[in-house]
């Protein structure tokens, strides 16, 4: 987020009378900001070092919404905060493993110390895991898997609702896939998990209306990620797969992470008021085939 500076810049006096003008306008910008982070949402991002989490990130900091940046590489959201420039006024970085049930405990209480309430979660962070049949997959392969796309979304939503509850208010956004809905080849564990996430999304949504809660769950397609070039050389044949990929693309192309975290944010905002429980593809037509 931009410093104070740079979203209001100083008004160049003249006159004393123009000088008294521009003093008072400073004075009244300040009075409106202070007012908009008295009333400021927050939002937790998990995954928040990835591409996608990333430009949510940036997109939310746009709306001067406090937040609070989780990914398991510390490292990596230093540099996140340092690319967006958050100030640690509106932001909070917690390093963190979602398959450990005391670091999802952790960071919702960061957030809730730091800011008093969680307005929006995006339950963003997964991985893809390794490429092979059913007989040819490692049980630790799955495990991972599993307990990273699933045990780490059902944490969340675990610590997150009960927050949002007393709130009686607030949005959540959970990562799934397009191969949510599909059963490709060659990552049954992958796309296990995201059928999973999927039907965490639906029963969550239907226990959690009546607190006022609405969740939702976003499908990107194959986009140009850290995950999707992980994906292409664990098949063995890399530009053979992005083509047929493309090939099998409405839009014959990979999408951008801000492509989709364009729709992750209108789901995570008040524009999205009447909205719940449902699926939204982020794929070029994909799913259409």
């Amino acid at each position: 987020m931009a410093p104070l500076i740079e979203r209001y810049p100083r008004v160049v006096r003249g006159t004393n009378k123009s000088g008294f003008i521009a003093r008072k306008k400073k004075q009244e910008k300040r009075s409106e900001y202070a007012i908009s982070q008295t009333t400021a949402k927050t939002a937790v991002i998990t995954g928040a070092a990835g591409g996608i989490g990333k430009e949510l990130a940036r997109r939310m900091a746009e709306r001067r919404v406090n937040l609070v940046l989780v990914d398991l590489n510390e490292d990596a959201l230093k540099a996140v905060v340092q690319e967006l420039n958050l100030d640690d006024t509106h932001s909070l970085i917690v390093a963190a493993d979602v398959t450990k049930e005391e670091d999802v405990q952790n960071y919702v209480n960061k957030a809730v110390e730091k800011f008093g309430t969680i307005d929006y979660f995006a339950n963003n962070a997964g991985i893809e895991g390794p490429m092979g049949n059913i007989d040819e997959q490692s049980v630790k392969a799955l495990d991972l898997v599993y307990n990273v796309n699933v045990r780490g979304v059902f944490l969340g939503l675990h610590y997150v609702i009960p927050v949002m509850k007393k709130q009686q208010s607030g949005a959540i956004l959970n990562t799934s896939s397009l191969a949510g809905l599909m059963g490709a080849p060659g990552m049954a564990p992958y796309i296990m998990s995201k059928h999973a996430v999927i039907g965490l999304t639906r029963v969550a949504a239907n226990e959690v209306a009546s607190y006022g809660i609405r969740v939702n769950a976003v499908l990107p397609g194959t986009i140009n990620t850290r995950m999707m070039r992980q994906i292409e050389a664990n098949s063995g044949a890399a530009d053979q797969y992005q083509e047929a990929n493309k090939a099998a693309t409405p839009l014959g192309r990979y999408g951008e992470p801000q492509e989709v975290a364009a729709v992750m944010n209108f789901l995570l905002s008040d524009e999205a008021s009447f909205v719940t429980a449902s699926l939204y593809t982020v794929d070029g037509g994909m799913v259409g085939q």
